[in-house]
């Protein structure tokens, strides 16, 4: 809620009308910890939530006064926070991954470019997002956010620049708080129960007209661009389309959505999940990433040579995609529920196969002019964290044109029926993961050894809860 006056910084002009420096109307973000002051004050903003994406992509953080923040006060959080399992528990030490003795703590940086008011917040209130860093300056190669920079710094070492746009499916569901319930439909404005294959259906949108008002008007607030919205498949599931722009302004983005799009959907008194399968006999939910590469020297798309025609890079691109993905799994499909959305015959891909404005294939190359000729990979899940997800997909991407990995032929027909190219679980995608020495090294082995560790961790907490399933059919039958 914004306060009831703005207080405006009004610099001395000589005599002249005194007018608002231009930054201080910026919805998003600030160039210095002097913008920053004059930002907070002219919103009147009380707290300031200095926030973080943990291994899961859930906010992590602290909150304190604006004064405060703005008196160059230190912010640290422990190391175990990024090495939590989603339950809250600790992996083992083994397969190079070793707890901190100490669990020292880790500095938090803002990053003032991200400082934007949170729009469902009563009392006047701003967030950031920040980097981590060691005590001593040096950056914490386990943590999200630095996992993607270490990928962008790579693709900088060759003069090259990725372009992302994510698309993000979700789930509105009704409100449950016993997990031993199944997730249901909410009951949209007509009263009754949401359906399926609404696909693209304006009257499906129009079910939420409220909650979507909700989610436009705390995403203008905080200078997040939506491009598209549309209902799904699926029975109230949508989908938002982010603008194509830089993968940590995306990724931050995405991160910033799922917050607003559940704190708008808790407004209305239902939950908005991205769970991967939240509903059984419904389609799962998938993250989408649209992928190019500049130069940065012209600026010009490497995956498009001057006549127009496919160059080898962009084969070689997608090379690297087959060949690596299976092995990144496990960042794009990051829980065992993901895995019950890559199904055989489903809409999401179980191949590692490319193909022109093919559906059924896990790299899709949509129609487009040259300029903007791009890999849609659809196999990530909606799950997973946006930091890692883009990590993992343009480091695979990377190291296909590093090595000049050579794409397979494009399938022309259906591809879904065929054999099955990716892991089937989670432990079968941890271990793909730990052979690729590859993808740990432009990931970074550290965040590699913790990641897997975590991993294994979850499966483990997975293992010890009986399923419906197991009492259903196991109970007096055996």
């Amino acid at each position: 809620m914004m306060p009831p006056e703005k207080k405006e910084v009004r610099p001395s002009n000589r005599g002249g009308r005194a007018r608002t420096p231009a930054f201080l109307k910026n919805e998003r973000g600030v160039k210095n910890w002097k913008e920053a002051s004059a930002w907070l004050e002219w919103r009147g903003i009380e707290d300031i939530e200095c926030i973080t994406p943990d291994q899961a992509g859930v906010a992590r953080g602290k909150m304190m006064p604006s004064k405060k923040f703005t008196s160059n006060t230190s912010l640290a959080l422990p190391s175990a926070v990024f090495m939590t399992t989603i339950s809250g528990g600790y992996p083992e030490d083994g397969n190079g991954f070793h707890y901190p003795e100490d669990d020292g703590d880790l500095k938090l940086l803002p990053d003032l470019s991200t400082l934007t008011v949170v729009p469902w917040e009563e009392d006047p209130t701003a967030a950031v997002i920040c980097d981590l860093v060691h005590q001593d300056g040096r950056s914490v190669e386990f943590t999200p956010r630095n996992v993607l920079k270490r990928v962008l710094a790579a693709y900088d070492d060759r003069g090259l620049r990725p372009v992302v746009a994510p698309e993000i499916e979700f789930y509105l569901v009704r409100k449950n708080p016993d997990p031993d319930y199944p997730l249901t439909p909410p009951v949209g404005r007509s009263g009754r129960p949401i359906g399926g294959g609404a696909g693209y259906s304006i009257a499906g949108v129009n079910e939420f007209d409220e909650l979507i008002d909700d989610i436009y008007h705390f995403s203008e607030r905080q200078g997040l661009e939506i491009d598209t919205l549309i209902h799904e498949e699926g029975a109230g599931q949508l989908e938002i389309n982010l603008r194509h722009g830089n993968p940590i302004e995306l990724a931050d983005q995405v991160f910033m959505f799922k917050r607003t799009i559940r704190e708008a959907a808790l407004k209305h008194e239902i939950y908005a999940t991205f769970m991967a399968k939240p509903i059984q006999g419904q389609p799962g939910s998938a993250m989408h990433i649209h992928q190019s590469v500049l130069d940065k020297k012209t600026g010009k798309n490497i995956f498009s040579a001057e006549d127009g025609s496919e160059t080898d890079a962009f084969f070689h691109f997608i090379g690297g995609m087959q060949k690596h993905v299976p092995n990144a799994l496990v960042m794009l499909a990051p829980y065992v529920n993901s895995y019950r959305r890559l199904t055989q015959a489903a809409s999401a891909p179980v191949n590692n196969k490319w193909g022109y404005d093919n559906r059924t294939t896990a790299f899709r190359v949509p129609r487009s002019d040259p300029a903007a000729r791009r890999v849609e990979n659809r196999i990530p899940s909606s799950d997973a964290n946006p930091y890692l997800a883009l990590a993992a997909s343009l480091a695979c991407g990377l190291i296909g044109m590093n090595n000049k990995v050579k794409a397979e032929p494009p399938v022309l027909t259906t591809a879904n029926a065929d054999e099955i190219d990716l892991p089937r679980s989670l432990l079968e995608a941890v271990d793909l993961f730990e052979a690729d020495k590859e993808l740990a090294t432009i990931l970074g082995t550290s965040f590699a050894a913790t990641y897997a560790a975590i991993k294994r961790a979850e499966f483990e907490t997975f293992m010890e809860v009986i399923s419906p399933w197991e009492r259903e059919y196991l109970l007096l039958n055996v």
